[in-house]
């Protein structure tokens, strides 16, 4: 199945938690905090203007990206867990 997001939404593949703290603790999944850093599987076409234009979005598919604690809305496509977001919601692209 395609998502095809419109306007300016984002669908993004959250990063995978760590399983270890810095100094070696594996932690359980009930203790696993939720990453804020993904990958952009796909974006809309870009943000409708007042006056009728279409502003592009800055970012592409591909990008990783930072995005707020509580971005989003969580879907499951094909099993796979993904959020689909506002671009605002987005904070930083990591460069590489």
């Amino acid at each position: 199945m395609k998502i095809r997001p419109l306007a300016d939404k984002v669908l993004v593949q959250r990063l995978e938690a760590e399983n270890k703290t810095a100094g070696g603790i594996v932690l359980p999944d009930s203790a696993k905090e939720k990453p804020q850093k993904g990958k952009v599987i796909s974006v809309g076409d870009g943000k409708i203007l007042d006056d009728g234009t279409t502003k592009a979005l800055e970012v592409k598919k591909g990008d990783m990206v930072l995005f707020t604690s509580y971005a989003g809305t969580e879907i499951k496509i094909d099993g796979k867990e993904y959020l689909i977001m506002s671009e605002s919601d987005i904070m930083a692209v990591i460069e590489q």
